[in-house]
Formats: structure tokens, sequence, C-alpha cells
């Protein structure tokens, strides 16, 4: 990959009151795109609050693409019904990471991103100093659906072939 700046590990972590959309339940899982670039997590069955718990790697080219997630259900028989999607930046982050920080006591919180109309945020989004690494958490609230709501962590991943940040 030319031009590659490291890799962006995102911790899908689990989803929260997502929509019902076989009957009385649903079988999620997630898309994460970015560029040309389309990971998805395993299917959670009849579940609306799964907990899926995968970590999923892209390759960061350009940091101000965004990363798009979509939530699916998985259906058998026909195509799998779309439940929501978000977008997010990771400009911040990277921003943040080119501060070099080093050592901090774990759990400091070196800046909080608040939810807006721009932004798919649920709840404000801590960039955290967490065992000798910057990771971001973020809740996102799913757009084009009624409810539901995905929890995820970003993690940077210097690769020492790349151009780094």
């Amino acid at each position: 990959m030319e031009n590659m700046m490291g890799l962006l590990r995102i911790h899908i972590q689990k989803g929260v009151n997502l929509a019902v959309r076989d009957m009385r339940s649903s079988d999620p899982y997630v898309v994460v795109k970015m560029g040309k670039q389309k990971l998805k997590t395993g299917v959670v069955k009849r579940n609306v609050n799964p907990v899926w718990d995968e970590t999923l790697t892209l390759s960061v080219t350009e940091i101000n693409l965004p990363i798009t997630l979509c939530v699916y259900d998985k259906d058998r028989f026909s195509f799998d019904d779309k439940m929501g999607d978000a977008e997010f930046e990771i400009a911040l982050f990277i921003k943040v990471l080119r501060m070099r920080l080093e050592g901090l006591p774990d759990g400091t919180v070196i800046t909080k991103v608040q939810p807006n109309r721009e932004n798919c945020l649920a709840e404000e989004s801590c960039i955290i100093w967490s065992k000798g690494k910057l990771v971001q958490n973020m809740a996102l609230r799913l757009r084009n659906v009624e409810c539901g709501e995905v929890e995820l962590q970003l993690q940077w991943i210097d690769v020492p072939s790349s151009r780094g940040l």
C-alpha cells in the first residue's frame, strides 16, 4: 500500500438498542468503509444489543477521508436489511497523535469532541491516554433508522515501513 501512514485499529464493541428488522429481533453485523477498503464483523444472532467485541484494521493513507459504518441485518433468503449508518472523522485523533505525548497517567483525557449536527456522536467522545497509548472512544448514533447506537474505540498502530504521521 503506497503512501500508507499507519493502521487504524477499530474495536467494534457493541450495538445499543438497534432497530428490529425480523419480526422480534435482528441479526446485526457491521460494515466499515474507508475509501476502497471495506471490512465487516461477524453476525450476532437475534440480538438488538449485540456485543461484537471485534477488531477491524484499516490502512490509512488520507486522514481527511471519513470512515463510514453501516449496520445490516443478516437475512438468509433475501437481501440484508440496512439498520442505519454513521460516519466519523479521524483528523482530530491524528492531530493528537502528532503531539507525540508520552508517559501520561493512565486514563488522562487529552481532548473531547462534543456531539453536534455535523457528526454522528451520541455523546461526547474522549481521546484518552490508556495503557501507554492514545485511544478514542465513540458512541455513534445511527442515521437513516429509527434507533440504535454503536460503541467503538480507535487506536493507532505505527507501521515501521510506512511514512508515519
